[in-house]
């Protein structure tokens, strides 16, 4: 069978923070930076005899260094997308307020006003960063008219011609947007190959914890055959010395005869298990149907009413011992936390075969829901009366490994009363074509 591969972007779990688009250490490095190149383009400038307005580009360079100062001395933890647009957007500002009063397009630092929007695209949303590209085009136009020319101490100004001035606008212009989406683009392959690689990574860690699983449950059913029928005959002669006794103990006979269930279901179990190695072409696709029936049929005298439905149109499926067991583990976790019923309902439509399984029970924890399907992880109780037990937090990652691997999505959610499981197929990975040729049928030995 075809396996699908689903890709998509690794969701954060209920309440986790946002991570940071940009360290607010980093911004307040880059400011600094800023802050003193400023400083040193301006001393240079008054030693080459250029006339300028001191007192209001020093007081702009001083609200750069006393934002430092403040975010300094009263550190935020964490910044969001929007505060970290607002301190480029003041950055920006700053830029445009000092290229107004030191001539405008003839200043040879404009295209600095290049570097908040570079940085914007490169760790901010894309609406940051049209908004904040939009304003450096506006402040570089107004900038460009408004400009007072650079005068020098001799009384000469340099004023550039009209045309040059324009090429320099029209020059930032171009490199504000180019720059923009060329670092947008390129930071946004990064993020896509780094989320690729992380996701690669996880499902190689869940194949390597499948492939160890597998040995494992291989070695304990090999060893579990002989302790189950030392169980078995054991309690088979404890129920026969408690016939011979002359007083009745009733509650020692049901237990027993859940003892003798509880073997019996093992030993099924173990037997299929067995079964399920041993391929057999005819069995490969099934009616839907019969595939949830036969995946419900051991949990049907549990005591739990079990409703199947199929709605829509839909041909055979495929069937296989991973959807089998995948769709058996689910089944078996809905019966066990189930008061009275659980509903197995599948539909077809034109593109995909859904499937809900839903139970009357409490429901999944809200703080576990991000994390089912991970191994060990369970939150099933002891009971009171010591005859229930703790799983090992296995059944739901085995189950969703083994049915992802078919190419379904999973998602574990609670309904109105009770959990629910949504497993979704894309229909060409799922239906099966019952009048294809089955081809050779493998001999079986043993």
């Amino acid at each position: 069978m075809a396996i699908g591969i689903v890709n998509r972007r690794i969701t954060m779990l209920p309440g986790q923070p946002a991570p940071e688009p940009i360290r607010l250490q980093t911004l307040v490095m880059l400011r600094w930076v800023a802050v003193a190149g400023q400083l040193v383009a301006v001393m240079a400038a008054v030693l080459m005899g250029v006339v300028l307005p001191l007192v209001p580009v020093l007081a702009l360079i001083g609200l750069g260094a006393g934002l430092n100062l403040f975010l300094s001395l009263r550190p935020v933890p964490r910044i969001s997308d929007r505060v970290a647009a607002l301190q480029l957007g003041f950055d920006l500002w700053q830029i445009s307020a000092l290229l107004a009063l030191t001539g405008g397009m003839t200043n040879p630092f404009a295209l600095l006003v290049m570097v908040p929007v570079t940085i914007a695209a490169t760790s901010l949303p894309t609406r940051h960063m049209v908004a904040l590209g939009g304003a450096a085009l506006v402040m570089v136009t107004l900038g460009s008219l408004v400009a007072a020319p650079l005068a020098f101490e001799s009384g000469a100004q340099l004023v550039l011609d009209r045309r040059f001035q324009f090429g320099h606008w029209v020059a930032i212009v171009i490199g504000v947007v180019f720059l923009a989406i060329y670092a947008h683009r390129v930071a946004a392959d990064l993020v896509a190959t780094s989320d690729a690689l992380f996701a690669a990574r996880m499902a190689l860690e869940r194949e390597q914890k499948l492939q160890h699983l597998g040995g494992v449950i291989a070695a304990a059913a090999h060893e579990m055959g002989s302790p189950l029928a030392t169980i078995k005959l054991i309690s088979a002669e404890l129920a026969d010395e408690l016939d011979s006794l002359p007083v009745e103990r009733p509650d020692l006979a049901e237990d027993l005869a859940t003892l003798r269930q509880s073997v019996d279901r093992c030993t099924d179990i173990l037997r299929s298990m067995g079964r399920a190695g041993k391929d057999d072409l005819m069995i490969r696709t099934a009616l839907l149907d019969d595939l949830l029936y036969e995946a419900a049929e051991p949990h049907m005298n549990r005591g739990i009413d079990i409703a199947i439905a199929v709605e829509g149109q839909g041909d055979h499926v495929h069937r296989d011992a991973a959807i089998m067991h995948g769709l058996r583990n689910l089944v078996q976790n809905a019966v066990d936390f189930a008061q009275t019923r659980v509903d197995v309902r599948a539909e077809w439509t034109a593109q995909q075969l859904r499937l809900r399984i839903s139970d009357d029970g409490p429901g999944y924890p809200p703080s576990l829901l991000p994390r089912l399907g991970q191994p060990f992880l369970t939150t099933r109780p002891r009971s009171e009366d010591g005859r229930g037990y703790e799983g090992m937090g296995l059944g739901l990652f085995i189950a969703k490994a083994l049915l992802e691997r078919s190419g379904a999505r999973i998602g574990f959610s609670n309904a109105d009363k009770g959990a629910l499981v949504s497993v979704t197929w894309p229909r060409a990975l799922i239906e099966a074509d019952s009048r294809k040729p089955l081809g050779e049928n493998p001999e079986i030995r043993g």
